[in-house]
């Protein structure tokens, strides 16, 4: 990955010129538990201005880029990210935990997230994320690879959640995502090993029964828990 960095990099900086404050990546890359194949690699891409031209301008860089499989990444201004920190709880929560500066200055450094919609969107992504995961596992439950390809992914977005559950509780949330889903399982009384389960899945760990029957009863006892975690979060709205 050395070289794509370093020419993507290198792309960024010729697109955007004295225009570009900085290119950070952040997330799973970052903290340290990035699985090739089924990780993303997150990056945020901070300009002093944004204007139409400059995104445009940005197309030939940002289609190599996705053309090698990685997803295209979020702009901001650098005025823009301290107003969208009380917007954006989660993300940002998530960029200030785990970064490394390939370009420019740390804009992240020193930033105030206010967490006052933190709980709201905490519940809304949750919802979400399970309304989507009920919509997936229709054409997924057919096939053992559906099933298992449909649990993993979906685990490393709700992991980044149950972080923000846990900054909910007062509590700081580890780096990693396994690391971060075992203390949300001990702090919300959640069953463990459902999640590990599903974590030597998504490590290509896994030695339990695969066939379709074991791995749609693992899928039924993943939603059960995930909806179970909603449960304590709406359980704090009127706190």
């Amino acid at each position: 990955m050395e070289h794509q960095f370093n020419a993507f990099i290198d792309d960024v900086r010729g697109t955007h010129g004295k225009n570009l404050a900085a290119i950070i990546l952040y997330g799973s890359a970052a903290a340290g538990d990035f699985i090739p194949r089924i990780s993303d690699y997150n990056i945020l891409i901070a300009l002093n201005k944004i204007a139409p031209a400059d995104l445009r301008n940005a197309h030939a860089c940002m289609r190599e880029w996705n053309r090698l499989g990685h997803p295209v990444p979020v702009y901001f201004t650098v005025g823009e990210l301290q107003n969208a920190a009380d917007v954006f709880p989660i993300e940002f929560h998530q960029m200030s935990k785990a970064r490394t500066v390939l370009y420019g200055s740390d804009v992240l450094a020193g930033l105030r997230i206010s967490d006052e919609f933190l709980r709201h969107q905490v519940e809304y992504e949750l919802r979400s994320k399970l309304i989507l995961l009920r919509r997936q596992y229709i054409p997924a439950s057919a096939t053992e690879d559906g099933l298992k390809t449909l649990m993993a992914e979906s685990l490393a977005s709700f992991s980044t959640l149950f972080g923000a559950v846990l900054l909910l509780l007062g509590i700081e949330p580890p780096a990693t995502k396994h690391e971060t889903t075992a203390l949300a399982v001990e702090r919300l009384g959640l069953d463990g090993l459902v999640f590990e389960r599903i974590f030597n899945i998504r490590e290509d760990n896994y030695a339990g029964k695969d066939d379709l029957v074991s791995l749609n009863n693992l899928f039924g006892e993943y939603m059960e828990q995930i909806e179970k975690v909603i449960d304590a979060v709406d359980a704090r709205s009127g706190s």
